[in-house]
This record gives structure tokens, C-alpha cells and sequence, in this order.
């Protein structure tokens, strides 16, 4: 048996079998548990080395071959399965809670799949392919079933699209690419294809408009799910690259042009969400904001660029399920998430009214709060290279505040009903306080993720060394 064989094929099958189950409430408790097993499985199951289970040892191998093609997963690739998994089941509980669609079960576990083998597969260039496919699924995901594609579906799947071929063709060109002398002409086209490639998976300034537009046309937990995943899928994917070929790590301008593009997607996304009014494009603007910090933590050469990398990973999943999950509950009375509508929501929904002000300061690393810790680690190496970048780190952040502070003033304010009353159920206020306490807690001990991030930059040879 083989580690791509479980972490992949079989939750596809069952993906494939989970979309013609027409029972909700069985898909929704089929899509946890998979989800959970395969997180314990990529916990407990060695890889490489044999489980003796009475008379029976079991030896789980790295590589499966498909038409020529390998796909391996190793034991430095656990942590990420555990991380992936374990999200994935976290998100169905909190769509599941939202009383989102039950076909977002599938659909999300073929997503993840699909991603999955694009980081498993050799050559790695066909990753770009899988990551396609990945992005074709997700147009049902995001589609609503009322409405037909708005502007910010069709961005979405224009601007994905277009990274392919560019990133493709800079494959092509490294392929030509060695020590020689007479090759190395090749390096600066393959570059800017490379980069090219990847402005637009990224969804790098100014090709990140799609992100507020689709906001506003799919569904929050939809929407938290895709933001969630592509772009950890795109960074990871262009940490390979970084690990595999040494002329894109030393490159003397490199650390340069990822400070100044997260710099620009902060800053800019920081003033958009000052001025923001709907809650909708706010998250969005706060998701822009944090594939920014991830390419300000890319920047800083050594090690410690890496670990913060991965240390933004687990606070940004949580805050930004917990948000998508309070903001389904408001929407689903609501038929529109502008401040207008939305005023003094906060007094007939105060746990999730309470979701969205704390998971959005927990964004912008507002003290106490699960994002501090490592958005206080990345502000002062961020200072340590440049001044005037920590400025403009500051800047952002205050912008993403007073975006906080504006939705609080108006999810409080006092409107013209009289009386304070809760219209969540009893399974969302408890689960709302639960993630109350879990944005609270890790904020306090961030610590105790500290064993699964340990481990993550071990995927690479070099850089996380």
C-alpha cells in the first residue's frame, strides 16, 4: 500500500460516491469523519517503515506511478497532510453549522485531493496542470444556483487560468537550465514567465480584484474554503521551486521584489478595508492582506522567512472559518451584507457579531488573539531590514483596524427595534463560543502548535534547513 494511494485516490472515490448521496445530514457527518481519519492516519501511520499488527506488518511506500508519472509522499509530508486534513474537517463543521450546501462535502474533498497530488507529483511542473483541474472544480463550489456567473467568478477563473501557461512555459525553459554557461541566457526569460505565473495564481496587485467581487457572489464558507487553500497551495508550490533550483534562491533581487509586492497587497488592502462597507469584501480585503504578510515572511532569507511562513498558516485557517461561519449565520436572514443592512445586528446575533469583530482583529494581530504572536515575530524582522517597510506594515494594520472598529460601531448600534434578543440556535452559540475561546487561547499559548510547525519546513531540502 502506498501513501498516495490513501491520502489521495481513496478520498477521491469517496468524494465520487459522497456527491450521489442525497441525505444531508449523512454527507455532512460522511465529509467529518474522512476528513478526521485521514488526519489521524497521517498522525499515527508511519511511512516507509512497517506496522507490525499482530502476525501482520504492514509497509506503507512513498511512491505510486500513474501512465509514467510519480506521485510520492513521504514522512516529511505528514505534517502537511495532518494540517490539510484536519482544516478540511474543521471547515465542514463550520459549513455544516452555517447550513451550507451539503455539495460543498465533496466538492471541497476533491479540491483538497486534487491539490494534494499537485504537490506530490514528479515532475513537479505538472502541478500546474492538477491546480487547473483543482480551480475547474471549484466553479460549482462558487456558483450560485440562483444566479448566473457574476464579474468576480469570471476574474477568478481568467486570472487562475492564465497562470498555467506561464508557469508552464518557465518549466520548459528550466528544463535547459544547468550549470553550464551557455545555458544560463535562459535564466532571465525563465524568470519573468516564472514570476508572471505566479502574480496571477497568487492573485498578486493588481489581479487580486476578483477576490472583493466574488465576495459579494457566493456563498462565506465557499468563499473562506478557496481563499484557504489556493493560495497555501500556490506559496507551497512556489517554495518548490525556490527549493529545487539554487538561481532562484540566490537570485540578489529576489528578497526585494517579495517585500515590495507584500508590502503593496498590505498597504493597499489596508486603506480598501479602512473605507470598506460590507462585511462580505471585508473579509476579502483581509485575506489579500495576509498573502502580503506571507510574502513580507518570504522575504527574510534564513530559516526563520520559513517558520513564519508556516506560522501564519494555522491562526489565518481559524480565524478566517470562524469569520465565513458568523457571516453565513447573519446572511441567512439577510439578504445583503452591506453596514446598512447589517446595523445592529450585533444585538440579535452577539456570538457571531462577536466571531467577526475577534477573528478580524486576530487578522490584523491585535494583542491576545490567536494572529499576535507571529504578526509581532514578522513585524520586527520586517523592522530589523527596513524601516520605512515597518511603517508601512504599520499603516496596513492600522487600516485593517479601523476596518474592525467601523463593523463593530454598526453591528452595535442601537436601531430603531427596542430589546436586546439571541436568534442563534443553541449548536451555534455553543460552537461560536468555542471558537471565542480558541481565538483567545492560541493568542495566549501559541506554543502548543509548535510540534505540527516544527516540522512543516522539513518538505524542503534546503530551505528548511
Amino acid at each position: 500500500m502506498s501513501a498516495p494511494l490513501i491520502w489521495i485516490f481513496i478520498p477521491t472515490v469517496f468524494a465520487v460516491m459522497i456527491w450521489i448521496i442525497p441525505n444531508e445530514r449523512l454527507v455532512a457527518w460522511l465529509g467529518i469523519g474522512i476528513s478526521l481519519i485521514l488526519a489521524l492516519a497521517a498522525w499515527l501511520l508511519p511511512i516507509e517503515t512497517p506496522l507490525n499488527l499482530g502476525n501482520w506488518s504492514i509497509k506503507i511506500t512513498t511512491t505510486l506511478t500513474i501512465l509514467g508519472r510519480h506521485l510520492n509522499l513521504s514522512s516529511t509530508d505528514q505534517p502537511l497532510l495532518i494540517f490539510f486534513y484536519s482544516s478540511l474537517c474543521f471547515w465542514y463543521i463550520c459549513s455544516r453549522i452555517a447550513g451550507a450546501s451539503h455539495k460543498h462535502i465533496p466538492y471541497g474533498l476533491l479540491i483538497i485531493t486534487l491539490l494534494i497530488s499537485a504537490l506530490a507529483v514528479e515532475p513537479f511542473l505538472y502541478a500546474a496542470l492538477l491546480i487547473e483541474i483543482a480551480v475547474m472544480v471549484s466553479i460549482p463550489l462558487l456558483k450560485s444556483a440562483k444566479h448566473p456567473p457574476g464579474r468576480g467568478l469570471m476574474r477568478y477563473l481568467t486570472f487562475q487560468t492564465m497562470a498555467m501557461p506561464f508557469i508552464l512555459f518557465s518549466g520548459w525553459l528550466l528544463t535547459g537550465v544547468t550549470a553550464g554557461s551557455g545555458e544560463l541566457s535562459l535564466i532571465s526569460q525563465a524568470a519573468i514567465f516564472l514570476g508572471l505565473g505566479f502574480v496571477f495564481l497568487l492573485a498578486i496587485f493588481p489581479f487580486n480584484t476578483w477576490m472583493p467581487l466574488l465576495a459579494t457572489e457566493t456563498h462565506p464558507m465557499a468563499l473562506a474554503f478557496i481563499l484557504w487553500i489556493l493560495p497555501t497551495v500556490g506559496f507551497l508550490f512556489g517554495l518548490y521551486f525556490l527549493d529545487n533550483f539554487t538561481w532562484i534562491r540566490e537570485a540578489n533581487n529576489l528578497s526585494v521584489i517579495l517585500r515590495a509586492s507584500g508590502l503593496l497587497m498590505i498597504v493597499t488592502g489596508g486603506i480598501w478595508a479602512a473605507f470598506q462597507k460590507n462585511l462580505q469584501r471585508m473579509m476579502a480585503y483581509a485575506i489579500i492582506m495576509e498573502t502580503g504578510y506571507s510574502l513580507i515572511a518570504l522575504s527574510i532569507k534564513g530559516t526563520i522567512g520559513v517558520d513564519i511562513f508556516f506560522g501564519l498558516l494555522i491562526p489565518r485557517t481559524f480565524a478566517l472559518f470562524l469569520w465565513a461561519l458568523a457571516l453565513s449565520i447573519i446572511l441567512d436572514k439577510n439578504s445583503s451584507a452591506q453596514f446598512a443592512t447589517v446595523k445592529g445586528m450585533g444585538r440579535i446575533y452577539p456570538f457571531a457579531a462577536s466571531i467577526i469583530i475577534l477573528s478580524h482583529f486576530s487578522m490584523a494581530g491585535l494583542p491576545l488573539l490567536a494572529g499576535f504572536p507571529i504578526h509581532q515575530a514578522l513585524w520586527e524582522q520586517l523592522g530589523i531590514l527596513s524601516i520605512n517597510g515597518a511603517i508601512l506594515y504599520l499603516v496596513a494594520t492600522i487600516g485593517l483596524l479601523m476596518g474592525g472598529i467601523r463593523t463593530l460601531a454598526v453591528l452595535v448600534t442601537i436601531t430603531n427595534e427596542d430589546g436586546f434578543s439571541i436568534k442563534e440556535n443553541w449548536l451555534q452559540r455553543f460552537s461560536l463560543s468555542l471558537g471565542i475561546l480558541l481565538l483567545i487561547i492560541m493568542g495566549i499559548f501559541p506554543q502548543w502548535a509548535a510540534p505540527l510547525l516544527s516540522q512543516l519546513p522539513s518538505m524542503f531540502n534546503h530551505l528548511g534547513k
